[in-house]
């Protein structure tokens, strides 16, 4: 329903132009009613801090939170207006005088929270991590939520060894190809993905999975059973909730691991406790990006595993579809809409 309004009662994007002192301006998305689409502003540049760097955005991905927090829905709510926008890639610009791991003309990715979605953006130098030469802005951008999602829950919550079986829902989404790619391609494990139609199951299997699994057309624990047995997997890491978070505890092995990420499906479960007792199984969660605030090294750890993935070759982002700057909101709709496959970038170029 949010989708269908969204883009039947309000027009694409509309321009703003703002009466600034002083000359040179930028392009931003902006946000300033909640539910209403994302307005083109020119907005005027402003200084450097001494610990912060100015970056020359060129992608910037789109995320569901970003989604959630242009509708009041998210854990965070930006005060009004603001400039959606979680992960980015680009050049820096400038930096202020305390700055000392980023030069002019470096290539970055960075993780600000929500200002991403504009032709320059500032932010503090601790939020950039710099890009290696074998590694494409374009693809850079992919990065820094998905593949940092997918290592800390893979790597870091669930200890993914070589040889599990890893149940990943929502796989054809680009938390679910990040899982897919960094479960198969580093931690060399077996995975069964799991999606809503046969096009992203088959596209989760070209991307590297053993196995898949249609949870529209039946119960998603006996097509998982039929796979593996009753054994179960070892690890399942969902983004769905609801019901399919329930029957992918079910579907866990003995001493298994499931990792909550998220609740696509609009639906939190609630974990009944008895499943967790029977099989000795743990459940936990991953919210990505606190870790910047409460474990920087784990979380700096991600992004530095993520960078270093991609230049080695060993993981191949996929991204879905790219949307220039002035099709913000078509690019929102097309997420809400479920039509995304992987990562879905604004291309601020």
């Amino acid at each position: 329903m949010a989708a269908t309004i969204w883009g039947r009662c309000f027009p694409r994007v509309w321009l703003c132009r703002r009466a600034w002192p002083g000359g040179r301006h930028y392009r931003a998305a902006r946000c300033a009613e909640l539910k209403r689409p994302l307005a083109i502003e020119e907005v005027a540049p402003r200084p450097v801090r001494p610990h912060e760097v100015r970056v020359d955005v060129h992608f910037c991905g789109v995320n569901f939170a970003d989604i959630l927090a242009c509708r009041g829905q998210y854990q965070e709510r930006p005060h009004l207006p603001f400039t959606p926008g979680m992960e980015f890639s680009g050049t820096v610009l400038e930096t202020g005088t305390d700055v000392s791991t980023v030069k002019e003309g470096d290539r970055v990715i960075g993780v600000s929270g929500f200002n991403g979605m504009a032709e320059e953006c500032v932010t503090d130098q601790k939020a950039l991590w710099q890009i290696p030469e074998r590694v494409p802005l374009r693809e850079a951008a992919t990065l820094p939520v998905s593949y940092g999602t997918a290592i800390m829950a893979l790597e870091h919550r669930a200890c993914t060894q070589p040889g599990e079986t890893v149940l990943v829902t929502a796989a054809a989404g680009a938390t679910g190809l990040a899982v897919i790619d960094v479960a198969t391609h580093v931690l060399q494990a077996k995975v069964i993905a799991a999606a809503g139609s046969d096009e992203k199951c088959r596209l989760a299997v070209e991307r590297g999975a053993q196995a898949s699994v249609n949870y529209s057309q039946g119960s998603l624990k006996e097509a998982v059973t039929k796979l593996v047995g009753s054994v179960g997997v070892n690890v399942a890491i969902d983004t769905v909730g609801g019901d399919i978070f329930l029957e992918a505890l079910r579907s866990l092995a003995w001493e298994g691991r499931i990792v909550v990420v998220g609740f696509s499906g609009g639906n939190i479960a609630s974990v009944p406790a008895n499943l967790l007792l029977l099989k000795n199984v743990s459940a936990m969660g991953v919210y990505w990006g606190r870790y910047q605030g409460q474990n920087f090294p784990v979380f700096s750890r991600s992004l530095s595993s993520a960078l270093q993935y991609c230049q080695e070759g060993r993981v191949q982002p996929h991204i879905g579809a790219v949307f220039k700057l002035e099709e913000v909101n078509d690019a929102f709709l097309h997420v809400m809409q479920r039509k995304s496959t992987g990562k879905v970038l604004v291309s601020l170029k």
